[in-house]
């Protein structure tokens, strides 16, 4: 009998540039893609019922850009030894991810391989935009592929047209937003979860999102309906990698706490912690997750021990203007109490560059935020109109200038005008503010509320340090971070010239000796500010404003409710909306 022949399937999640045209990439990267286990989940599911016929074997490998190296070379060699067809799927890729996805994508097209490009950037850019933008073109000029919508139950048509040679240029399923329960849940193979630094797997447990947020993308791709996972299908998820060892999970819902099936498939998990299976989890929820009844209570017993709130902004007029109306300031301080009353760690995105904002606004901002709300990490974003988002689409159909380089399009660079900073004015005010929230007061302050809410505070040390050293020393956000640079002399943009090696290895090893030489001081002065801490024989005596309960400390003592006046009208908006309710009730 003949062996089966071969088709290759190469999924590769790209990273991007850095400023110096580097690809971004670490001995130990952040964060897992749910993209490439979603795809890659998908794949073995094609594999195990062999959607391309019992003479075809489907060889996948699955590769992480952010921890692995690309070598288009020993890919392409190992596909000419092996023999048979092969695609190659630039998976996930978001528009900061486009311009190296699309310089992988040319060298395998040169091979002669197929190659589809899917994500986040060609998806929103048909979802939103009337006209394709001129890097897709080029794509498609270049006989790639684009893939848009979502992957279940389409991957097998996908294979079967590259393997009989009818790859098509388009695939568009943004109208048909497929049922997600029952179908492969993510997966990645051990070896990929154990280039992650938390040793941490994905899924998504649910997509879509009921609010209108301007800025985002993910309503305009995924829809504003909640479609879920069942609770079987995320026990089977938890039980495979339970298997490789891996019990940690990052729910990448943008808003697990608008997914319909929420408790279900937290009462499946608590169940699975009872049975002996050691779950934890970090996940996203809005600002309103609080007052879900059972909700907060339930992600504490399933095992939540971080939690990513969508905060934004304190400033009412700027959350009215990013349509991000669900935000209430005068609910923050309850929300924010309520996750520390289980034990959950709280992280805010804080979104800079509002229309109102100025450089003083900011910092006062930031001083508010530090003094009257209990939150433990801030990370902090550039406003970015997103191709994907509203606020893109109505920039570029307004004409305004936009960056044309893609790779700018990761919330740390400014890509478009400001009403009244000027481009070098927000950017400085930008990188001000992570030295500003992470100051040695407030470390010192964040540090004496963990010890009092009950969670240990070297792990908070650590957390600190682990979302400031990046901005100082890498220059980099700190999702986008990792342990360990890798930066390979090779490995540089097209346009940007080769360095000699005499040049690009000395440097390169200075900059590791004052990068890490500066962390490590850094890390060395944290442990002071700790040990000071931990000295204090009371720390359950420690109280200030921000953990002080909202009965206890009146509206009219907090700046965060009359700094603004926009913030004053919409206590006065709430208060009288509350006078109503009771004279009706």
């Amino acid at each position: 009998m003949k062996d089966p022949r071969p088709f290759h399937l190469i999924l590769i999640k790209p990273s991007h540039y850095d400023d110096d045209g580097y690809v971004i990439q670490w001995w130990r990267s952040s964060l897992p893609s749910n993209s490439l286990a979603t795809v890659y989940g998908n794949a073995l599911d094609c594999v195990e019922r062999s959607v391309l016929g019992d003479d075809v074997e489907i060889r996948l490998q699955v590769l992480d850009e952010t921890n692995t190296r690309i070598d288009v070379e020993r890919i392409l060699q190992g596909i000419e030894t092996a023999g048979g067809d092969a695609l190659v799927g630039m998976v996930g890729v978001q528009t900061n991810q486009y311009p190296r996805a699309l310089d992988l994508a040319k060298r395998f097209r040169a091979a002669g391989l197929m190659v589809v490009i899917g994500g986040f950037h060609v998806s929103g850019c048909l979802s939103m935009l009337k006209q394709r933008p001129p890097e897709l073109e080029e794509a498609l000029g270049l006989g790639i592929s684009l893939f848009a919508g979502e992957l279940e139950g389409r991957l097998e048509t996908l294979l079967q047209d590259a393997a009989s040679g009818n790859l098509q240029a388009l695939y568009n399923y943004l109208g048909d937003l497929p049922d997600m329960r029952g179908t492969p849940t993510p997966y990645l193979p051990a070896d990929r979860i154990h280039r992650t630094m938390g040793k941490r797997a994905s899924f998504d447990a649910g997509r879509g999102c009921p609010y209108l947020c301007s800025f985002c993308t993910i309503i305009n791709v995924q829809g504003r309906k909640s479609r879920h996972r069942t609770a079987d299908d995320v026990e089977r998820l938890i039980r495979a990698n339970a298997e490789d060892g891996v019990s940690n999970f990052f729910i990448t819902d943008d808003n697990f706490a608008r997914n319909q099936n929420w408790e279900a498939i937290f009462d499946r998990i608590i169940a699975l912690k009872a049975s002996g299976l050691p779950v934890r989890l970090v996940m996203q929820a809005d600002t309103q997750s609080h007052r879900i009844p059972g909700f907060i209570e339930k992600a504490g017993q399933a095992g939540v021990d971080r939690v990513f709130l969508g905060m934004e902004n304190i400033n009412p007029e700027s959350l009215k203007g990013a349509q991000k109306g669900q935000n209430k300031i005068t609910d923050y301080r309850a929300m924010l109490q309520a996750w520390h009353g289980v034990g959950v760690l709280t992280y805010a995105g804080y979104i800079i560059g509002f229309p109102s904002d100025t450089p003083e606004s900011i910092r006062r901002d930031i001083a508010i935020i530090q003094r009257e709300l209990p939150i433990d990490i801030m990370e902090f974003f550039i406003l970015t109109p997103l191709p994907g988002s509203k606020d893109h689409q109505r920039l570029v159909e307004e004409g305004v200038p936009l960056d044309p380089d893609m790779n700018n399009y990761d919330t740390q660079h400014v890509t478009t005008a400001h009403p009244t900073m000027t481009k070098v004015e927000w950017e400085a005010i930008y990188r001000e503010v992570w030295d500003l929230y992470y100051s040695d007061a407030h470390v010192e302050t964040v540090l004496r509320r963990a010890r009092a809410w009950g969670y240990d505070p070297k792990q908070m040390l650590a957390k600190l340090f682990a979302f400031h050293a990046p901005i100082v020393y890498e220059r980099m956000h700190p999702l986008e971070g990792g342990l360990i640079r890798i930066k390979r002399r090779r490995d540089r943009r097209p346009g940007f010239p080769m360095e000699s090696p005499l040049r690009f290895y000395p440097q390169l090893a200075w900059e590791f000796v004052t990068k890490y030489g500066g962390a490590y001081r850094m890390h060395r002065h944290y442990r002071g500010i700790l040990a000071k801490v931990l000295a204090d024989p009371n720390p359950d005596a420690y109280k200030d404003v921000a953990m002080t309960p909202d009965a206890e400390a009146p509206q009219e003592s907090l700046e965060l409710l009359s700094a603004t006046p926009s913030a004053q009208a919409f206590v006065k908006k709430r208060q009288e909306m509350a006078a109503r309710r009771r004279a009706a009730g």
